[in-house]
């Protein structure tokens, strides 16, 4: 059986990062930071706002911003022509 993961990158998801920064209730005046990491399809990331949604209904820190990066791993390969042969003997 394959990997779902794999599967999910062949389907056109690609490896996404979110960097949230959040204020918590005890610690307003402390900006902190939460790094997550998932499969998801760019440029809607339904995974990324699946997580932020219920990141506001169950968790009492409030959302300052959150920082998205987002690669797919695998894609068509690169190739460019090259002008001239070089022999080694």
């Amino acid at each position: 059986m394959s990997d779902p993961e794999f599967i999910a990158q062949l389907e056109g998801y690609g490896l996404t990062t979110a960097e949230v920064h959040f204020y918590r209730p005890d610690a307003p005046s402390l900006l902190q930071l939460f790094v997550w990491q998932a499969y998801d399809l760019a440029p809607n990331f339904p995974v990324l706002f699946e997580f932020l949604d219920h990141w506001r209904r169950e968790i009492e820190a409030v959302l300052h911003s959150v920082r998205i990066a987002h690669e797919r791993l695998i894609r068509p390969a690169e190739w460019r022509p090259i002008d001239g042969v070089i022999s080694i003997q």
